[in-house]
């Protein structure tokens, strides 16, 4: 039991420096490139963050865990919405791109709702069975190579407002290596520690995905996120965020059931209506008070829906 914390607690340091490393060295290919803070989030870091989901998911398909699988997913999306950006913009108010608003958010919503329509087959079907089959899991990906086509339109830009420290193109590069690195190693250190303190407690596969896992595996993204608003990138933490979320489902997912098709629990519906909630809700506050703004009262009205819904799920058992 103590060391199982002790590597618990090891796996968040790990996180920590992963994040610094990897926004460090991110940010100074951007500069260098001239490519925006913005497509780096939703891209270098978005994927690098998104390391420790493509893992659990993997190895989870592989070992018959669908719940665990999609569970890691949507809770990791939730997380990343309510308890991420919440925390984020607690820290400092987010100033957020036009065409984060207009395009990326709207995309992060397509993704959660087809995941609901791919899913429920028996509802929209009549079929016998729900599943997220490999043709589901290949049009996921393909949905993927649009949004990075789409990313990579909008990668030159004339100049970017923020200071930023500039490294060798060697240590640049060795940085964003390092925090992939460090931040796939700490979660899957972190996770597979959380699972074992988790089913000491008795709890089920799924709650297990959408607590434990989804927050564990969502720590790279809540470390680099709350990094880049203290270096005040705003458009670097919420292109993690969002990019990470539209990683989850059209690539991680995608890719998990291209490998091994993943059966569908039903009762994982009330979870994706919370997250189609929780990105309608962002869409909304970006329209009251000051336009394209997360200030700190919405970021702890994030915090506190994230509390409520884990409070739900521990009920729900």
């Amino acid at each position: 039991m103590a060391l199982t914390i002790f590597l618990l607690v090891l796996g968040i340091g790990i996180l920590i420096a992963g994040g610094e490393f990897l926004v460090r060295g991110s940010a100074s290919i951007a500069k260098r490139l001239k490519v925006s803070q913005l497509v780096i989030g939703l891209t270098v870091v978005a994927f690098g963050t998104s390391a420790p989901e493509l893992v659990v998911n993997i190895f989870s398909a592989l070992n018959n865990s669908p719940d665990l699988a999609i569970g890691n997913i949507v809770g990791s999306n939730i997380s990343n919405i309510l308890l991420i950006l919440g925390i984020a913009a607690i820290i400092y108010p987010l100033q957020v791109s036009k065409g984060t608003v207009w395009k990326e958010i709207p995309l992060s919503l397509l993704a959660v709702i087809l995941l609901f329509i791919f899913g429920n087959d028996a509802l929209l079907d009549g079929s016998l069975t729900n599943v997220l089959s490999r043709a589901d899991g290949l049009a996921f990906m393909a949905f993927f190579i649009i949004f990075l086509y789409y990313t990579f339109g909008i990668s030159k830009i004339e100049g970017e407002k923020e200071v930023i420290h500039t490294s060798s193109w060697l240590n640049s590069v060795l940085m964003v290596l390092a925090g992939i690195v460090g931040l796939g190693f700490g979660g899957q250190l972190l996770v597979k520690n959380a699972i074992i303190l988790a089913q000491i407690a008795g709890m089920s596969e799924s709650l297990i995905g959408l607590t434990i896992v989804a927050i564990g595996t969502s720590l790279p993204e809540l470390v680099t996120a709350v990094i880049a608003v203290l270096h005040k990138n705003d458009d670097m933490a919420i292109g993690n965020v969002v990019g990470s979320n539209i990683f989850n489902i059209f690539w991680i997912l995608g890719l998990t059931a291209a490998i091994k098709p993943l059966a569908f629990n039903i009762a994982a519906d009330i979870d994706l209506l919370v997250n189609i909630g929780a990105t309608l809700l962002l869409f909304l506050f970006l329209f009251s008070g000051e336009r394209r703004k997360i200030n700190r009262q919405q970021g702890v009205i994030f915090v506190i829906l994230y509390i409520i819904y884990i409070i739900y799920l521990i009920n729900r058992g």
